[in-house]
């Protein structure tokens, strides 16, 4: 993610018995300084002893977590400073985003960009046990493919829709996956590919995809957003001061029930305005099925999603009635963006997705609009509109990004990096 050297850290702490709290505060200082940070600027920043951070980054640089990358000349007198910057290729994570209609496997390096992607069967037309089958290959075909050595894959994350028992790992009973319910999806991964899992709600992971990966002046930078994800259904990720915010469960975000127009499409909960049904793509193919605009789909979801892109089509070559019906959908979404952003006051809602690229256009002048004229913290603070930059395989970076989290993170809860040591250490 693009970043500055001035970037706040999290203090370290020269005490011993925690070096895996104080090698991931160097870590994510120099994550958030992609220009580079020389050692003394890395103890002013976190506040650790010259000492320490000198035997840390030495254990870091033998690890191939972090390399150097060139020298500092001062402007006055001193001596140069090496920079030392994250080792991109010397560590690895492999994302999955599991959605009804799609499943990805992408590998990223360690900085969180692509080094390759590849889609396998979607979730709606497979088992469990066979979807596990299926990422597993791919993600051992992107491995060997690339010629990445499998001992440098930090683990793999999961992007999931929700909800999920976070404890055991377990996907519930995800509404538009009805053969999915109470699937142990970590530990099957787990025990089919050997590496560590991380699972977290899809539209979570694209947040933090976003906040990681955004470009500069993106949301990221604000570090105040929501991320609606928009594909088979509709959820939120929330960041606040720069922190993904998960809740109690890990199920933070789920705001498809959130009403918005009563005369909008009958959701499966049995009501009428919802969000979530208003710009869900079956939805909208049955309504333009319902005008003669397409042919009336079957339940396959795979069917939906390219009847959902010839609406699409229609739409951006003139056709009014397929646009009206694009347009009610923007309308009633902005209406939720809106409600959501007055809630937690935030500078930003992002919108993407796997079908997020299909209806932009449309879209996002609606959104815009709606959220710079409609939220109450337009009368302290401009609230903005972006759509994100990183795609459809958003959800698989993020699920990437989970496991380079885990490895960053200064929250001793969640530090993957100690767990892994021995693995890590052992790396040539």
């Amino acid at each position: 993610m693009e970043g500055s050297r001035s970037a706040p850290a999290r203090p370290g702490t020269n005490l011993p018995r925690i070096a895996d709290f104080n090698q991931a505060v160097i870590l994510n200082a120099v994550r958030h300084a992609p220009e580079g940070l020389s050692r003394v600027e890395l103890a002013e920043l976190t506040g650790l002893s010259a000492q320490s951070v000198s035997n840390i980054t030495r254990r870091l640089l033998d690890r191939e977590l972090i390399t150097e990358a060139g020298t500092l000349v001062p402007a006055g007198r001193g001596k140069p400073r090496t920079l030392l910057r994250l080792h991109a290729g010397g560590h690895f994570a492999i994302g999955v985003h599991v959605d009804p209609t799609v499943t990805t496997v992408a590998l990223l390096d360690l900085v969180g960009d692509v080094v390759a992607s590849v889609r396998t069967l979607p979730a709606s037309a497979a088992s469990p046990p066979r979807l596990v089958e299926a990422i597993t290959a791919a993600a051992d075909g992107l491995v060997a493919a690339t010629g990445v050595d499998a001992r440098r894959v930090l683990g793999l994350g999961i992007a999931a829709p929700g909800p999920l028992d976070p404890g055991t790992g377990v996907v519930l009973e995800p509404p538009l996956l009805p053969g999915w319910a109470h699937v142990g999806l970590r530990g099957l991964l787990h025990e089919a590919t050997g590496y560590p899992v991380v699972l977290h709600k899809d539209a979570a992971a694209a947040a933090l995809a976003e906040l990681w990966r955004g470009p500069r002046g993106s949301a990221a930078a604000l570090e105040d957003f929501v991320f609606l994800y928009l594909g088979t259904g509709l959820g939120a990720g929330l960041v606040v001061g720069g922190e993904l915010l998960s809740g109690t469960t890990n199920n933070a975000g789920e705001i498809g029930h959130l009403m918005v127009d009563t005369d909008g499409p009958r959701c499966n909960c049995g009501q009428r305005g919802c969000v979530g049904a208003a710009c869900m793509p079956r939805n909208l193919v049955a309504e333009a099925a319902g005008v003669g605009l397409l042919r009336r789909p079957g339940t396959d979801d795979r069917e939906i999603d390219e009847l959902f892109t010839d609406l699409c089509a229609l739409a951006a070559d003139g056709s009014a009635p397929a646009r009206r019906i694009l347009e009610a959908s923007a309308f009633r979404l902005a209406r939720g963006a809106a409600t959501v952003s007055n809630l937690l006051d935030v500078r930003a809602v992002v919108f993407g997705g796997p079908i997020w690229d299909r209806i932009s256009d449309v879209y996002l002048p609606i959104l815009r609009e709606t959220l710079l004229t409609t939220t109450e913290a337009r009368r302290v603070h401009p609230v903005t509109a972006l759509g994100s930059s990183l795609g459809a395989d958003v959800g698989a970076i993020g699920a990437g990004c989970l496991v380079l989290e885990h490895a960053f993170s200064t929250r001793p809860a969640t530090l993957l990096l100690g767990a892994r040591e021995d693995a890590v250490a052992a790396t040539p």
